[in-house]
């Protein structure tokens, strides 16, 4: 067995481009596509936290079950996909999902408990997916 160490992946053609090929061998995928460009993990009960993340630089509270987040590096534009979630073992059937702030610098997420009330919940999730600028 081989071990392969590296510090830098750069495409030959585009530097910037690292085509991957699929399972099947007949299809491709460009990897800078299919990575998560940031993603958050933060606890929304009483004084809102980030427990963990890549590429975001801060959490605003901005009341009961409503914040924003900011990124470290801004998306490249607002069509970028954004994957929530909410951890159901500790929340009791609530939702989160993206509020009306989508913007290249920050996500808006608003937290509901399992009466669809908005309400502070701990253990929510997102992830982004899209081109950084």
């Amino acid at each position: 067995m081989s071990t392969l160490l590296l510090n830098t992946l750069t495409g030959k053609t585009s530097a910037g481009s690292i085509v991957v090929t699929g399972e099947g061998g007949s299809t491709t995928t460009n990897l800078q596509q299919g990575l998560v460009k940031a993603w958050v993990n933060l606890d929304g009960d009483s004084t809102a936290s980030i427990v963990d993340n890549l590429n975001v630089g801060s959490l605003t509270d901005n009341g009961t079950g409503s914040f924003t987040i900011t990124y470290t590096n801004n998306m490249g534009n607002t069509t970028y996909a954004v994957v929530v979630g909410i951890d159901e073992a500790s929340n009791s059937g609530g939702t989160l999902t993206i509020g009306n702030v989508h913007t290249t610098s920050q996500l808006k997420l608003v937290s509901r408990n399992s009466s669809a009330s908005v309400a502070d919940e701990n253990s929510l999730n997102a992830a982004i997916l899209g081109d950084l600028a």
